[in-house]
């Protein structure tokens, strides 16, 4: 498996695809690194020679990726929480931060639902 960026890429995927999982590498960024590195787009991981793989980690080198990227994240949120702005806010309520609704689907960024008891009985009781 050929390591790059601290990552064991997967060898039997085609490397436009192995080098994806990389934090901060995505599918357009991908080719571009592959293109700089002047690497043949198509060929499995496997193929790679040791020439190639250090041409590949020279390229990635230069970008922000992995645990830099990852701390600047961290911190760019942790500034927003200590501001107290309102993407802020949401992040420390871990409620969805980007406009979604919160009334029905948000259960990724809020968890399993908690049902509160007793509700039906209040409804029963304004009725009579």
């Amino acid at each position: 498996m050929p390591r790059v960026a601290g990552i064991d890429i997967p060898t039997e995927k085609r490397i436009e695809y192995s080098i994806r999982y990389i934090y901060g590498i995505g599918p357009k960024l991908a080719l571009d690194v592959l293109k700089e590195a002047n690497i043949e787009v198509g060929i499995k991981a496997k193929e790679l020679t040791e020439e190639d793989v250090v041409r590949l980690s020279a390229a990635i080198g230069s970008l922000r990726v992995e645990g830099e990227l990852r701390r600047m994240v961290q911190s760019n949120i942790a500034r927003l929480r200590d501001i107290g702005c309102y993407r802020g806010i949401r992040h420390r309520r871990r409620l969805p931060v980007r406009g979604q609704r919160t009334r029905t689907n948000a259960r990724t960024r809020k968890g399993p639902k908690k049902t509160v008891a007793g509700k039906k009985g209040v409804k029963e009781l304004a009725r009579g």
